[in-house]
């Protein structure tokens, strides 16, 4: 019994920890995006850390289950829940009708849009302004979908794909893109302290996060049950105002709670 748990200790300090793997199996292997600011990432010390590491490691706790988070790239989340690699991914995951035909989701956690983001220093201020420029986008992100959709309308030269925020980041920097379409709140979070950067646009796409699993995971009720008890006990309020630095609308998904999204 002591060995038994000993073994469930280290698995969850090695999550904890964000190794990368583990000779010990835990019970929900969860895919995330790692720096995917402020969701998932790592701190200073190499631990992850971020909004969805600590609902779904309290998630987890809850349910008395053991979790190793692998760092999967956002395009690879969708079929590695599908096929069983992982059973959980979080990365900021937009609930969608398309999604929603051969994935599942639980209730929603956060309320979101989309956002432009530029050099301080160009002349783009708005949508409009992109006309004959180069997007970055995160590849199979609704960032993506919304760039794909409106090319012509915007008149869009080109869209540049990229596996994560930092990297596209680094290229608008660098000029190799002209602007950058993504999640208005990992964004905001990530330009705080990089005064280059500016918001010009905020996209009103009315998003909303939560876990992501195959359509048979067992324990997605008991999951959807703990996020109910999660948001009427204010945690998930609490860490929204930990990692945002201001606290949710009552209305929001962040509070409210919400039925499972479906088709």
């Amino acid at each position: 019994m002591k060995f038994k748990s000993l073994a469930a200790h280290l698995v969850l300090t090695v999550a904890a920890v964000g190794g990368a793997g583990s000779a010990l199996a835990a019970d929900w292997v969860v895919g995330a995006n790692i720096g995917n600011v402020p969701w998932e990432f790592q701190d200073a010390s190499g631990k992850f850390v971020g909004f969805e590491i600590d609902l779904v490691n309290e998630v987890a706790k809850r349910a008395g289950k053991t979790v190793q988070i692998e760092n999967i790239p956002f395009n690879g989340l969708f079929p590695a829940v599908q096929s069983g690699r992982i059973q959980i991914a979080v990365s900021s995951i937009t609930i969608t009708p398309k999604r929603l035909e051969s994935l599942a989701f639980a209730q929603p956690y956060y309320d979101s849009d989309q956002s432009l983001s530029v050099l301080k220093t160009t002349k783009i201020d708005k949508l409009e302004d992109l006309a004959g420029k180069t997007v970055g986008v995160d590849t199979a992100s609704t960032g993506d979908i919304y760039a794909t959709e409106n090319t012509a309308k915007l008149k869009i030269a080109k869209i540049s794909r990229y596996e994560g925020l930092a990297p596209a980041m680094l290229d608008l920097a660098a000029g190799r893109i002209d602007g950058y379409i993504s999640d208005i709140p990992a964004v905001e979070y990530y330009i705080k302290d990089k005064p280059q950067y500016k918001v010009v646009a905020r996209i009103p796409t009315n998003e909303r996060y939560s876990f992501m699993f195959a359509k048979n995971f067992a324990e997605a009720a008991k999951i959807n049950d703990i996020l109910t008890t999660l948001k009427k006990e204010g945690f998930v309020s609490a860490t929204h105002k930990k990692w945002f630095g201001s606290t949710p609308p009552d209305a929001s998904s962040s509070v409210k709670v919400m039925d499972v999204p479906k088709l």
